[in-house]
Parts: C-alpha cells; structure tokens; sequence
C-alpha cells in the first residue's frame, strides 16, 4: 500500500489536507477520482529509490484520453524535481496508479517538445496554477502520460 507522501517543503502547509484526500481516494467507490482545487487527483505509488519501500503521492491527473492521464513534476514551481520523479526512473516497472476506484499497474513516459508544450497548455487549462509553476523556476518542469501497463 505504500505511505502516502505530499510535496516537499512547499507543500507542507496543504499536507494534512492532501493526506486525507489521498485517505479518502483509497477508499473510493466511485470511478471518479476526488477533486482538489477543482482538478482531479490521482494516486501515484513507486517503490523508493534506496529503501524499496512502497511511496505514494496524491497528484493532480489531468484525463487526456481514453485510459491516459497526464501529470505535472512541477514540485509547485521549485528548483528541484520532486522525489516521485527520481522513484518513478529507478523503478518504471513498478508504478501503480488508483484513479477513483481503479487500481492498475501504470506505463509512464516523460513527453517531450511540442508533445509536452501541448499536454502542459491542456494541464493549464484546466489547472490554472500550474501556468505559474514554470515561471518560478528555469528548468523545464516534466509532463508524463500515464496509461495502463499492458
């Protein structure tokens, strides 16, 4: 089941409320995912990188399709990756993702150049604050689709 992680530093203030959204996303019953600031979240679970230890976070997931999902690495903006980006490369084998009541082991790939300026603008669209998050820092913050693992 893995621990439920959320954000790093910046996101420390929003934890309690995001743990409880993730609590509630668990336990789901419907196959649709919980909302949070009015975009859906999705469970997102790796092994960790040294301990090996189940770690999951609750994201915004953004449908882009049928059966495909995209997510944003953007840490709120900060100068670092966040550390579910580093677990998901050591292990992309062992990704797991629960959206609403659906659990399913996940393909993931980083997308690149118009592909990734394009799912970011739909991100955007839909979640607004994720507009400013590239604005804070001068990497180039990755957009990954998730889709069920065939």
């Amino acid at each position: 089941r893995g621990d439920l992680f959320v954000g790093g530093g910046m996101m420390r203030p929003a934890r309690p409320f995001c743990q409880s959204q993730g609590s509630r996303s668990r336990r789901g019953t419907s196959p649709e995912p919980p909302k949070f600031q009015g975009f859906p979240l999705l469970l997102l679970t790796t092994p960790g990188a040294r301990s090996g230890k189940g770690r999951t976070h609750a994201l915004g997931g953004f449908p882009d399709g049928q059966d495909e999902w995209l997510i944003v690495a953007s840490k709120g903006g900060s100068a670092t990756r966040p550390a579910w980006l580093h677990n998901l490369a050591k292990n992309p084998d062992k990704v797991w993702v629960q959206v609403g009541n659906r659990k399913f082991r996940a393909a993931v790939v980083s997308l690149t150049g118009a592909d990734r300026e394009q799912a970011y603008a739909r991100v955007v669209n839909v979640a607004p604050v994720y507009g400013g998050h590239q604005k804070k820092t001068d990497r180039e913050i990755p957009v990954l689709r998730v889709t069920p693992a065939k």
